[in-house]
């Protein structure tokens, strides 16, 4: 069986990101239940830090986070690397607050790898990875960014999920 597609698009351009369902099945069933709702049109990349990530998933225009479904465990034991252009679930200090959003990783963030069973140390899920548009998610990267509302590292202007979708 092959891995499912999903293909962003921003204003900056797509992003072509395959989701490795053998190794993060919950965490890919849940990417793709969000994809199909079309839950992820018209967030934003709403945290960008350079030689780091891009964030998106949750937020509207507004910095109005989305009501999204329940945590999902973390599937970050999957031996999956947060490297160069893979994709991973955000989350907050609690390892199994993984909800909606994702981040792409624009440098290898090895610290991001699971290494431990308590929460310091459990890592963030890789479930994917960007196999075409990777030159935008670094543009998008080197953003101008701002605080807003609440939020760090925001890009000025924003940069939308204007759609995202099963890639076939």
């Amino acid at each position: 069986m092959e891995n499912p597609m999903v293909l962003l698009e921003t204003p900056e351009g797509e992003i072509l990101m395959e989701l490795y369902q053998d190794k993060a099945p919950k965490t890919v069933e849940n990417f793709l239940q969000y994809v199909d709702d079309e839950f992820y049109d018209g967030t934003l990349f709403h945290r960008v830090i350079k030689g780091f990530m891009v964030q998106g998933g949750g937020l509207t225009f507004s910095m109005v986070e989305k009501e999204v479904r329940d945590a999902i465990a973390n599937e970050a034991t999957n031996g999956l690397k947060n490297t160069k252009g893979t994709v991973a679930v955000a989350r907050t200090l609690d390892p199994h607050s993984g909800t909606a959003q994702f981040f792409i990783n624009v440098a290898d963030n090895s610290d991001l790898d699971h290494t431990g069973e308590d929460d310091e140390n459990f890592g963030y899920c890789v479930f994917g990875e960007v196999v075409d548009g990777m030159d935008v998610a670094e543009k998008i990267s080197k953003l101008r960014t701002k605080s807003f509302q609440g939020f760090d590292d925001v890009p000025v202007d924003p940069i939308s999920i204007i759609t995202a979708r099963r890639f076939e």
